[in-house]
């Protein structure tokens, strides 16, 4: 039983990070109706400003952190006012396409700034494990679940309770009738592209311990977060939470109990079952007009 639990513990930890990857994902998708492919490269791109920062320039690693998330504050704008913005009238096909291309050119990049060796990036938390119980916790895998708790929940409370989050659902539902309220639409999707951001970045700066920082780290991980996004729902902001924990738990105990060859094919398939079932996900809703 104890191995259960420690699998369902390490299953929380990785689901916390398709939590917030998945998270950004929806924000953007809900304020603009495009999925934004190249989310998975940005969070690699950060995750690579935060080893060099804390290795070349030997910054403590909280400050390192720290910078990371500004720089992906920059970065999301960046690329929200001068590459998506420019698009803007194009149709929600080519925006995809855009952030298809996205993901050659920020690989790219990477590569020639970076190279395309894999480095090692130390834990947040690097404090001896802890036994309770005769379950034995990673100190580092408490602080991941906690920080993803906290950010949801500030996130989910500015969604609900503010008026920026107000603008955000205003925006999501009809972007026309927005502009028509007052709501400055083009601040608004900046916000939700620079939020999605700087949650990818903390999803790759907390999994490259795992998974080292190379050109390659968020590949899984950005998939992953696609299929809980799916999963949970694009319409729900709770559901991608929800289907990143399903997928991180459901990882860890087909691993450990059937085989890890079956992982990545478990994961699909519970995808394939939820869309059979209930196409808008587990939260989603479908929304009707009358005519």
């Amino acid at each position: 039983m104890n191995i259960f639990f420690q699998n369902v513990i390490a299953g929380l930890e990785t689901g916390s990070l398709y939590a917030l990857a998945a998270l950004g994902l929806v924000l953007i998708f809900r304020t603009t109706d495009v999925i934004n492919f190249a989310q998975g490269e940005m969070a690699m791109f950060c995750s690579f400003i935060g080893f060099k920062l804390f290795t070349s320039l030997g910054l403590p690693y909280p400050v390192a952190f720290i910078v990371t998330i500004i720089f992906a504050v920059l970065f999301g704008f960046i690329i929200e006012k001068y590459v998506i913005r420019s698009v803007n009238k194009a149709s929600v096909v080519s925006k995809m396409i855009v952030t298809l291309g996205l993901i050659m050119v920020i690989s790219g990049l990477a590569t020639a700034l970076f190279g395309i060796d894999s480095h090692y990036l130390r834990k947040a938390i690097t404090l001896d494990n802890l036994n309770i119980g005769g379950v034995v916790i990673q100190p580092n895998a408490i602080f991941i679940i906690l920080v993803t708790i906290v950010i949801m929940s500030v996130l989910f409370y500015m969604i609900r309770k503010t008026l920026f989050g107000i603008a955000i659902r205003a925006t999501a539902q009809n972007e026309t009738t927005a502009k028509l309220m007052g709501i400055p639409v083009n601040r608004i999707t900046s916000s939700s592209w620079i939020i999605a951001t700087v949650l990818g970045a903390i999803a790759g700066l907390l999994i490259a311990p795992t998974t080292n920082v190379s050109t390659t780290m968020m590949g899984e991980i950005h998939l992953k977060s696609f299929i809980a996004a799916v999963v949970g729902g694009f319409g729900s902001f709770l559901g991608p939470v929800v289907g990143g924990f399903l997928i991180g738990i459901l990882d860890n105990l087909v691993g450990y109990y059937i085989t890890l060859k079956w992982k990545t094919v478990i994961v699909y398939g519970l995808l394939i079952v939820v869309l059979i079932f209930k196409p808008t996900g587990l939260f989603g809703k479908i929304h009707r007009k009358k005519v």
